[in-house]
């Protein structure tokens, strides 16, 4: 965003009291020590990270050595690092110890300046401004408070300093928004794109063009995509572009409307990135590439959405998962929902010819365990209620400007350097797992869907530890000869290949569902256990923490959304024995990201259905039956009560095949047919699948 007349007004003179302030020049007002530390140093990091945007815009560093950009990249992100974080404001409880009551929010402050980063290598001045103003009207808070009473250890109210972070998010709302939705649909803010189309992507020092935290994980990456031959690079793109072109044709969506696809990836994967541009190009589509959200207003908890680098401290983002705490009410997420919907009317056009994201996950990045920081800040029942209640509704605004019905997505995953000394070997397995055969998938497949239209529920229990004991209601079939329960998805979306699903009947679906081990969304959870009653969660535990309130609140935050019960919405099983095959070859089971793991075994989602928000929409397998299973009588809502129909949330939870104890198929007169008993396919017509199980004997 360019600066106005008064708005570079504004920013000379924040940055000319910054400057005092960083200097110690500042001799009119007198803090305590805590507090003068703190600005000292914050005020010196956003007078660096303006000198750093100047110095980008000017070409300062365009042929520094890979040696002078990597010591750059250290210091832009080591107070954060897991090794300085104890002393890190960033900290809530370092944070606490400072400031006592004030702590949560002056860490909070310290977790949105960290913003300047981007600002700074993306060139928006307008956004250093405001964090700069922020920084200064904390600094006048607390010298109010101590000239006032003439005393240097008066600190402001915390009330006090939690309103100014109130009027900062309110305020800043519908820029923060319009920037987000804007940068999510408009090709023409290519920052991203313009680095990987016109850098050396052989040459590392381009990886530090982005602003990002660097690793040796995305180095190797890309110097492993770099040795690859041009043919590869497309042959991986292609699985890729082709599983996204493939998904508007299975879904009988018009491609030809569409102008833009989204792009999002982790740093190191470049190569295959500007691969995908150009195919995507080749369909009449123009690449979308947006960063993870910087603002607070646009951040999804610690979930990272868009391309970004390495992760610096997951714990730092996992502390900072609630800072919306600050400012959640009634008022402001009516004012966010009034503002994203203003946004998208602003942008409509664009929106109406966006065809929706294609999403390249990674895995083997060392696992992530939360601990519990006491000082973090947390959301009140009131506030959870509310960030559920922003969740349903964005959602309803985002599809009515981008419409369900007429867009796709695909995703597929591949491994980093982390995953071990076999990293080549475990990605050219991910290779073949991602291009398995899909017709043969497809007839398989379609022996175990003929034998569930069968039933009128299915019976999964576990095994070897595994206390999994639930019943699942399907819905009825009342033409089966045009109709069908089960939906055979093979490689097109959802890459690779691997799992018939459904949208199960609430009512009637009971029962326990328990994984030893389970990693979802970038956190592990160890023996989780939920209960279904009538389809929604009424039960629900792990054993992460010794404290049973952590566990229930890790639950809650994470696969709950802060409501107080979401539903099944989805129950399928995984056909990839040959992901499952390569896991246990490589000890690297727990390491799959859901994407793959849901494929190595039966899954449940708990929350929306795969249908959401378009599920009037007719969807047909390969063999030409409708699916017919897209609602349950929750999403039925959307028709009378639609605040209640949607949760915003989909968290799939697999069973693994050694955990599997027998799936069986009930018919109406009680009979049943075995699909898969202790942990081996039993169907005829399945056989072939335990192939790569029995190569593990």
């Amino acid at each position: 965003m360019i600066l106005n007349e008064i708005e570079q007004e504004r920013y000379e003179l924040a940055l000319e009291r910054l400057q005092e302030i960083a200097s110690g020049r500042d001799e009119s007002l007198k803090l305590n020590k805590t507090a003068e530390q703190f600005f000292v140093h914050e005020a010196a990091f956003l007078v660096k990270m303006e000198q750093l945007r100047q110095d980008l815009a000017a070409g300062v560093y365009r042929d520094a050595s890979l040696a002078d950009l990597q010591a750059q990249n250290r210091k832009l992100y080591a107070e954060i690092l897991p090794k300085n974080y104890a002393a890190c404001y960033g900290n809530p409880s370092f944070a606490a110890e400072q400031f006592g009551e004030n702590g949560q929010v002056m860490s909070f402050l310290y977790m949105e300046l960290r913003g300047a980063v981007v600002y700074a290598y993306e060139n928006r001045p307008w956004d250093l401004l405001i964090l700069m103003e922020l920084l200064l009207t904390f600094y006048s808070s607390f010298a109010a408070a101590c000239e006032e009473a003439e005393e240097t250890e008066l600190t402001p109210e915390p009330d006090a300093l939690r309103q100014e972070i109130y009027w900062y998010a309110y305020d800043y709302c519908p820029e923060f928004m319009h920037h987000r939705v804007q940068e999510t649909l408009d090709p023409a803010r290519s920052f991203a794109a313009d680095i990987i189309l016109q850098e050396d992507l052989t040459d590392p020092r381009y990886l530090y063009r982005f602003g990002e935290y660097i690793t040796e994980n995305e180095i190797r990456t890309a110097a492993f995509l770099a040795k690859m031959t041009e043919e590869e690079i497309e042959s991986i793109a292609r699985t890729w572009t082709e599983g996204y072109r493939i998904g508007f044709i299975v879904g009988r969506k018009d491609l030809s409307i569409k102008d833009t696809v989204n792009i999002r990836w982790r740093l190191g994967f470049e190569r295959v990135v500007r691969a995908a541009i150009r195919q995507f190009e080749a369909m009449g589509l123009k690449s979308v590439l947006y960063r993870s959200a910087a603002h607070i207003v646009n951040k999804h908890a610690h979930v990272r959405v868009g391309w970004y680098g390495a992760v610096p401290n997951p714990q730092f983002e996992y502390d900072h998962r609630n800072d919306s705490a600050l400012y959640v009410d009634e008022r402001f997420i009516s004012h966010r929902l009034q503002t994203l919907q203003q946004a998208y009317e602003e942008e409509k056009e664009l929106a109406a010819v966006h065809g929706g994201p294609a999403v390249m996950e990674t895995f083997g990045e060392k696992t992530f365990t939360p601990e519990n920081n006491s000082a973090a800040l947390n959301l009140t029942a009131e506030q959870q209620q509310l960030a559920a209640r922003y969740q349903t509704e964005a959602g309803q605004i985002t599809n009515r400007y981008i419409k369900g019905e007429e867009r796709s997505f695909t995703i597929i995953a591949y491994p980093v350097p982390d995953i071990g000394a076999q990293f080549e070997e475990i990605f050219q397995e991910t290779v073949r797992i991602n291009n398995l055969d899909y017709k043969l998938y497809q007839n398989i497949q379609q022996n175990l869907i003929d034998a569930l239209n069968e039933g009128v529920k299915v019976h999964i229990t576990g095994r070897n530890g595994n206390k999994t004991d639930l019943t699942v209601a399907l819905h009825p079939l009342t033409d089966p000869e045009t109709q069908t329960i089960f939906e055979n998805c093979v490689a097109d979306v959802n890459i690779p290949v691997g799992e018939v699903f459904t949208s199960p009947q609430l009512t009637g679906t009971n029962g326990l569902l328990h994984v030893k081990q389970v990693f979802l969304e970038g956190l592990q959870y160890h023996d989780l256990k939920i209960r279904l009653t009538d389809g929604m969660i009424s039960e629900y535990s792990c054993a992460n923490f010794a404290d049973e309130a952590e566990n229930r609140q890790l639950i809650e935050e994470n696969i709950l959304f802060h409501h107080p019960t979401v539903p099944i919405g989805e129950f399928a099983i995984g056909t990839n024995t040959t992901a499952y095959q390569v896991a246990h070859t490589y000890g690297i089971a727990d390491k799959f990201p859901i994407l793959i793991a849901e494929k190595m075994g039966p899954h449940f989602a708990m929350g929306d259905t795969c249908y959401s928000f378009q599920e009037d929409v007719a969807v047909y397998n390969p063999d030409g039956k409708e699916i017919i299973a897209r609602d349950n009588e929750r999403s039925l809502l959307r028709k009378t009560d639609p605040e209640q129909a949607y949760f915003g949330c989909h968290t799939d939870i697999t069973i693994p095949y050694e955990e599997l104890g027998a799936i069986r198929v009930i018919r109406a007169d009680g009979s049943e047919i075995t699909l898969l008993e202790n942990g081996r396919f039993v169907l005829p017509g399945t056989e072939v699948l335990n192939e790569p199980l029995d190569a593990l004997q």
